[in-house]
């Protein structure tokens, strides 16, 4: 009679498993396309914009996300994000918007920033996608010397 019952729990207990492992993950991903401003031009008027895009991927149980934009990994702030020169101490300020105009900072909505919230389209649950469009300026007037510049950042969506 012992046996009988402890075959049947570790029956219980594989389907348990095999039950649980049936059970979708909830999961986004997100690819970038790298920003690049070119060269520019300290002597010029007006701004080096640029423009680059965020396309997110969810499973169908993923109602709404979250974009945050970390920090300048060089300046430590949103505003200004600063790109370093390679080999020199040299800084050049930039920053990342959600608006075309460039005038709303891309943060984690402190700071004077805003984050991107997404929403699942309505309708018949499946796997979505959404492309968000971001937009790089660097303001002109900057006394740099020549030379490669590059700065990271971190995007992290929440769900």
């Amino acid at each position: 009679m012992g046996k009988v019952n402890q075959i049947i729990f570790l029956i219980l207990i594989v389907f348990s498993l095999i039950f649980k492992a049936g059970i979708a993950i909830s999961a986004c991903t997100i690819n970038t396309s790298s920003i690049r401003f070119g060269n520019y031009d300290s002597f010029s008027s007006t701004s080096s914009d640029t423009a680059g895009t965020v396309t997110i991927n969810c499973t169908s149980d993923v109602l709404k996300a979250n974009l945050t934009l970390s920090q300048s990994s060089t300046s430590g702030s949103f505003n200004p994000r600063q790109m370093k020169r390679s080999g020199g101490a040299d800084l050049l300020n930039y920053n990342i918007y959600t608006d075309v105009a460039r005038t709303i900072i891309f943060g984690n909505g402190a700071g004077g920033t805003t984050d991107v919230g997404l929403k699942r389209p309505t309708g018949k649950p499946a796997p979505w996608s959404q492309m968000i469009d971001i937009y790089g300026r660097i303001p002109p007037g900057q006394d740099i010397p020549v030379g490669s510049y590059s700065d990271t950042l971190t995007i992290t969506i929440d769900w």
